[in-house]
């Protein structure tokens, strides 16, 4: 049976690209809002996280209207890190919409997730976005999609895939490059004509597979999913099972919801072809399949792309732990973030030889700053290491994740990206000219883009767009000086004054400003020189018994240095840790006692 009124697409693209904001166009041209009705921009990064840094981080299911037809978007991510979020879902629909900058093109993310969508064998509609913009190349990115179609090796099908070329912000959409649209339309009667409508025996037992998992503090844990096959029913008994893993767990489904716009609506039942939502099915995972008792069979999930970078989140021991956090013992920390590896099917949790340590495997330095800060807002008090890459070995040699980088520079700026990433170990692929800027793709080492971030926008003075995607594993390419500068270290617990801060920062920036509590070990600024240096910020100027009105001189202080928790994670060293609590980011030595820190180093020293 085909359910021809039902359209399942994803809509992939590159962070940045427009992806959001398009799909606000088509909620509002679908009919989900009444005439006149405010509503805020990018409406599906409900997240406050998402609406703060302008990113998508989680999948999210919505549906419109177009005539007879109910078309199921999915809402995914564009940046590489929360990729595992975009190959979840891919199973759960039909057909994807690539979407492309008019001047970008396509980029490394677009390259990763088409070419998930392709092996599934999904139909695809390209989708040429920000035509409007004056920079706009839309012959050259056609081509350029065409190009990377061919290089993914897509059936002759798919290389005849339709395009269509949008304006997101003004909701305009055409079959023409060369004819400026006046709505939607087009993009939606493409949908309808060349995404398949969803097939399967409506008849048989029912079969349903999770692909994504939400949470409501009223009905736990939900599953939702496309109905492969059969009629799923409210207080329906059903099987969980797994393609990877030995499960078979009765359960029962409560409720059903089906999306309606932006709102779920309760159902009695539902059919093939069906993206719904079910509650009351009790330990229900990513990957599982929902099965009539009296066949459980078990649908093909596609294995998640493996973690390449580590974090160890630890129990806060500094000398101000528990003060600022709700959640602050290793039991906490354990079930929150076993937990988050339940939702996220690409982040591993391991436990260590410690009780209070856990390694936490993510994508990518963004991927795991994003947990620490949600679990930080959550009321989590934890302390983190830096990141590291994660090796392998094989036949004897030792491998490490390589990345495509791509930058968009202006011409002035290519020298010294070229010499920074020389000395990152990182290797020129292709650099093509963009009108006065320059496109420079490299393959380097994941480890040698920790903390390189912030460098370069200094160095492409704020113009340089940067990303990177994990490629493939490779050979050792050697050591990599991660860390010029050296780090200022308190000398003492105590407040910081303005006299000691006037003293440290003739040694480099400082991180703090006066008034701000500090303890022995904390790291209160860095050394442009290297090596670490440490400082009494708590001094305070000797008083006499003859002073005259006027006599000292003003003091001066330079403005601290505020860190993100981004720049934070970028500078810390691999003997310093992340203090992370609701109130305050920390970056501290691991021994924090300068005597007993110098013992370590001379032993270690002597070891060499």
């Amino acid at each position: 049976m085909t359910n021809n009124h039902i359209r399942n697409v994803a809509i992939i693209a590159h962070v940045d690209h427009g992806k959001t904001t398009l799909v606000d166009q088509m909620l509002k041209q679908g009919g989900v809002f009444r005439l006149g009705q405010q509503v805020a921009e990018r409406v599906m990064d409900s997240n406050a996280l998402e609406r703060e840094r302008g990113i998508t981080i989680l999948a999210k299911n919505t549906s419109v209207k177009y005539g007879n037809y109910k078309i199921n978007v999915v809402d995914t991510p564009g940046h590489a890190d929360f990729g595992g979020e975009v190959e979840r879902i891919l199973k759960m629909v039909n057909g994807v919409v690539l979407l492309v900058d008019a001047y970008e093109g396509p980029m490394p993310q677009t390259r990763f997730v088409l070419s998930k969508a392709l092996e599934l064998g999904h139909k695809v509609i390209i989708v040429v976005n920000k035509i409007d913009r004056p920079d706009a190349r839309i012959g050259e990115v056609c081509d350029e999609v065409l190009e990377l179609l061919m290089e993914l090796d897509a059936t002759d099908e798919q290389l005849d895939s339709p395009f269509v070329y949008c304006s997101g912000r003004d909701g305009t959409a055409s079959t023409d490059a060369n004819t400026a649209g006046e709505d939607l339309v087009p993009l939606f009667e493409t949908i309808v004509r060349h995404i398949p409508a969803p097939e399967g025996d409506d008849e048989g037992p029912a079969q349903m597979l999770v692909s994504a998992l939400d949470y409501s503090e009223y009905v736990g844990t939900i599953g939702i999913g496309r109905i492969e096959r059969g009629m799923l029913k409210q207080n329906m008994p059903v099987v969980l099972t797994n393609w990877h893993k030995e499960k078979r767990v009765p359960a029962k489904v409560t409720n059903i919801y089906q999306f309606e716009g932006l709102t779920r609506i309760a159902v009695q039942s539902a059919g093939v072809g069906d993206i719904v939502c079910v509650s009351g099915v009790e330990g229900v995972e990513i990957g599982d399949t929902l099965c009539d008792p009296n066949a459980v069979e078990a649908i093909a999930f596609p294995p998640i792309s493996q973690p390449s970078v580590e974090m160890t989140f630890s129990v806060n021991d500094s000398p101000f732990a528990g003060k600022e956090g709700k959640f602050v013992t290793s039991r906490h920390l354990r079930a929150r973030l076993f937990k988050e590896a339940v939702r996220d099917v690409s982040i591993r949790i391991t436990e260590t030889d410690s009780a209070d340590a856990f390694r936490v495997c993510g994508r990518g330095e963004m991927h795991l700053s994003i947990l620490i800060e949600t679990m930080r807002r959550e009321g989590y008090e934890f302390q983190v290491s830096m990141p590291r890459v994660m090796y392998k070995e094989e036949d004897g040699k030792l491998l490490e994740p390589i990345d495509t980088m791509t930058a968009d520079v202006p011409e002035e700026s290519v020298g010294v990206v070229m010499e920074k990433m020389g000395v990152r170990k990182g290797e020129l692929v292709s650099m093509t000219p963009m009108g006065a800027r320059m496109r420079l793709v490299f393959s380097v080492p994941g480890r040698g883009l920790f903390g390189y971030k912030s460098e370069f926008l200094t160095d492409t003075k704020g113009e340089g767009v940067m990303s990177s995607v994990f490629d493939r594993y490779d050979t050792y390419r050697g050591e990599i000086d991660r860390r010029p500068c050296g780090s200022l270290i308190a000398h003492e617990a105590g407040d910081a004054v303005p006299y000691g801060l006037f003293n440290a920062q003739e040694r480099g920036p400082l991180f703090i400003g006066a008034g701000v509590k500090v303890y022995e070990g904390m790291i209160v600024g860095e050394n442009p020189k290297g090596g670490d240096i440490v400082v009494n910020v708590c001094k305070r100027k000797q008083m006499t018994n003859m002073r005259a009105a006027g006599s000292d001189d003003a003091l001066r202080l330079i403005p601290p240095k505020t860190m993100s928790l981004e720049q934070a994670i970028e500078f810390i060293a691999d003997d310093e840790l992340l203090e992370v609590t609701p109130k305050s980011i920390r970056i501290r030595k691991k021994i924090l006692s300068s005597s007993l820190r110098l013992k370590a180093e001379a032993k270690e020293k002597g070891k060499k």
